[in-house]
């Protein structure tokens, strides 16, 4: 029987939020574990759940080293003033037609600014992902930029592929709510043949609110909803759930693509 969770506030539809409480909604769960992002992650879930001053949450969101350059990225090459536009952060955490207007020059100079001293040679496969299609969804950082699938290429199993299953924004669908955990069905990546693939369906236990404050509001069994690490972050829509599952197989068709492994240097949150 499902339980009753305690909730602050009414159940939300699937639709806009303003950028900053969207941005914090999907920052939040790596910046609790100490990932990322300032020091005081109760504030973030706070602004995140319940709203609040925008700016506080525009200067919090400034201190995500990885993500706050790709929401400049984004809003710069579509002619967007606000890194913190709604359109742009839908854009860096699900996908959208955004991502389609930013030209590959700007990508790459954007990128090798960033990371070309601290990953030196490694950089190539990161521009050659870019060339072979990569788009500045959060995916790329993830399968891209990181690590881990060059770890994984030289041998190493288990973390690195846990580390890029949770860390990508992923969709999936709430089968039961007990408490402030739910299971949800989604689909976890798999290492075949060099190549990062999407796997079959499995069972996951998340969190989906901590004393009462939900990322996502009140949930129901059948939601379609986003997780970032062990939580639950917005419910989507069919067309969210779609652009997500594109955008984040279009990243893995570049990495798949590179005849080497990827940076095995870290390079920043």
């Amino acid at each position: 029987m499902r339980s009753a969770p305690t909730i602050r506030g009414e159940r939300r539809p699937a639709g806009p939020a303003p950028g900053a409480v969207l941005f914090a909604r999907y920052a939040y769960p790596p910046n609790a574990l100490g990932y990322c992002g300032p020091g005081d992650p109760e504030r973030l879930l706070g602004a995140a759940t319940q709203g609040g001053d925008l700016r506080e949450l525009s200067a919090l969101a400034s201190q995500f080293e990885g993500a706050w350059p790709y929401l400049q990225l984004i809003a710069a090459a579509t002619g967007l003033n606000d890194p913190l536009d709604a359109r742009v952060v839908n854009a860096y955490w699900l996908g959208n037609p955004l991502l389609e207007r930013i030209p590959v020059t700007i990508l790459l100079s954007s990128l090798d600014e960033r990371f070309e001293r601290r990953t030196r040679q490694d950089f190539t496969s990161i521009a050659t992902a870019v060339l072979a299609g990569g788009i500045p969804h959060h995916s790329f950082h993830v399968f891209a930029v990181y690590p881990w699938l060059g770890l994984l290429r030289r041998g190493m199993e288990g973390i690195p592929l846990e580390v890029m299953d949770r860390c990508r924004i992923r969709p999936g669908r709430v089968v039961s709510i007990a408490g402030e955990r739910a299971v949800v069905r989604s689909r976890g990546l798999t290492f075949q043949g060099g190549r990062l693939l999407i796997g079959e369906e499995r069972l996951e236990q998340v969190s989906w609110s901590r004393s009462g404050l939900a990322l996502a509001g009140e949930l129901e069994p059948g939601d379609r909803v986003s997780l970032h690490w062990d939580w639950i972050c917005d419910r989507l829509s069919p067309q969210g759930e779609r652009r997500l599952t594109d955008v984040t197989r279009r990243n893995l068709a570049a990495v798949n693509s590179l005849d080497r492994p990827g940076p095995a240097v870290a390079c920043g949150a």
